[in-house]
C-alpha cells in the first residue's frame, strides 16, 4: 500500500495543471518526494511556485486518473518508472527538463542500454526506409538499441530492423501508453512492447496532439548517444531530434542523398552543420568508438540458404532479374539486398546490377 500511495503522489504531481518540469523539479528540491509535496501548506507551497500554482496544486481532483494509472501498472509487462527509481534512464538525467515518470510497457532495462536514436521523414522513399531497416539491424547487431518514435516510414522501418538482433528497441511515443499513434504501427507496437519498449511521459489517454511530438523528440535524443537521420525535408521534425542531440553533447549522422531529392535536404542541412556523413553502419561504430559485440540476426538462415543470394548465384543480376527469380516485389529485394551489401556479400554495379562475392 506505500508503495502504491508513493506512486500516486508521483502521477498526481504530473497532472497538475500549469505546473511544467521546472516547478515540479523546484517543489522536489525544496520538499523532497511527491507525497510531502502534497502535504505541505499553502504559504510553504507558494513560497516556491506561487499562489496560483499553490491552489492548483491544493485542489487538484485527479483520483480517476491516479486509478487509472495504478490499474494500469498491474497489466503484464507494464510500469511507471519515476526520477527516485534505480531504473530511471541516467542519460535522461544528466538532460535538459528530465521526465518526472515515464510509462513503460515491455522491457525498462532497456531504457539504461548503450542506444542510438534512428529517425527520419514519415513520407519515407522506398530507398529510405530500405536503408533505416538495414542500418537499424546491423547497430543493433552491434549491441545499441535502436530509439524511435513508432511514426510511419523511416521510424518504423528502423524499428522493424532493430527488433531483429538482441539489443531491439524502444519506441518513444507521443500519446499516452495506452493509444498508439499512427493506428497503422499498431501490430508493430505490439511486437516493441513484446521484444523491446514503448514508453510515454504523457498520462493515460492523450491523443496525438501536435504539441507532444517535439516534446517526444527530447526524450528520444536523450536516451541515445547519438542521432542518425536516414531521410528529412529541410522542415522536418527529425531535424528537431537531431538538434536535441547536438545540444546535448550526442554525435549526429546523417545519410546523403541526390541534391535533387526533397527528402535530402534535411540530411545535407544538416552535414553542412556539422553532422557526421555517412554510408555504412560502421562509419557510426567507428566514431562512437564503439566495439561491437556482433550478434547474428534472430532466425537467421545459413548464407548458403538465403533466396535472394541464391538467386544472384554465379551471374550479374538486374532488379528485374531478381524479382523475377526470387517472387519478391523491388522494394522488398531493396530491403534484402541494402543488408547483404552493408555485410559485405553483395556489390552493387552499374546499371542496378548486382554481383555475389562470398
Amino acid at each position: 500500500m506505500d508503495q502504491d500511495r508513493n506512486l500516486a503522489a508521483w502521477v498526481r504531481l504530473t497532472l497538475v495543471p500549469g505546473v511544467g518540469g521546472e516547478s515540479r523539479r523546484q517543489l522536489l528540491k525544496t520538499f523532497g518526494l511527491p507525497e510531502r509535496v502534497f502535504a505541505a501548506s499553502h504559504g510553504a507551497l507558494s513560497a516556491v511556485v506561487g499562489e496560483d500554482l499553490a491552489q492548483r496544486l491544493a485542489t487538484l481532483d485527479a483520483a480517476a486518473d491516479i486509478e487509472a494509472a495504478l490499474a494500469w501498472t498491474q497489466e503484464a509487462g507494464n510500469r511507471i518508472v519515476t526520477l527516485a527509481d534505480a531504473d530511471y534512464p541516467q542519460s535522461l538525467l544528466e538532460g535538459v527538463d528530465p521526465p518526472l515518470l515515464l510509462y513503460v510497457k515491455g522491457r525498462a532495462e532497456l531504457l539504461n542500454r548503450p542506444s542510438i536514436a534512428v529517425v527520419g521523414s514519415r513520407s519515407a522513399t522506398k530507398q529510405g526506409a530500405a536503408n533505416a531497416h538495414a542500418f537499424a539491424a546491423a547497430l543493433s547487431r552491434a549491441g545499441l538499441t535502436i530509439v524511435s518514435g513508432l511514426a510511419l516510414g523511416i521510424d518504423a522501418a528502423a524499428h522493424r530492423g532493430a527488433l531483429e538482433a538482441p539489443a531491439s528497441t524502444i519506441a518513444v511515443i507521443g500519446t499516452g501508453a495506452d493509444r498508439i499513434y499512427p493506428a497503422g504501427n499498431a501490430d508493430l507496437a505490439r511486437l516493441i512492447a513484446e521484444q523491446g519498449a514503448v514508453v510515454s511521459e504523457f498520462k493515460l489517454g492523450t491523443p496525438p496532439l501536435a504539441a507532444n511530438f517535439p516534446r517526444r523528440n527530447r526524450i528520444i535524443a536523450g536516451l541515445s548517444r547519438g542521432c542518425l537521420v536516414v531521410e528529412a525535408a529541410e522542415r522536418s521534425g527529425s531535424l528537431i531530434t537531431a538538434r536535441f542531440a547536438a545540444e546535448s553533447g550526442s554525435e549526429v549522422f546523417a545519410i546523403p542523398g541526390s541534391i535533387h531529392a526533397p527528402l535530402s535536404k534535411g540530411c545535407h542541412k544538416l552535414i553542412k552543420q556539422g553532422a557526421k556523413l555517412v554510408d555504412t553502419a560502421a562509419d557510426i561504430l567507428d566514431e562512437l568508438a564503439w566495439e561491437a559485440v556482433v550478434a547474428p540476426p534472430k532466425a537467421a538462415a545459413h548464407v548458403d540458404d538465403d533466396p535472394v543470394l541464391a538467386a544472384i548465384g554465379g551471374d550479374l543480376c538486374d532488379l528485374d532479374t531478381l524479382s523475377e527469380r526470387t517472387g519478391l516485389a523491388a522494394d522488398a529485394l531493396l530491403a534484402r539486398l541494402l543488408p547483404l551489401e552493408l555485410d559485405g556479400r553483395i556489390a552493387q554495379l552499374p546499371g542496378d546490377r548486382y554481383q555475389r562475392l562470398d
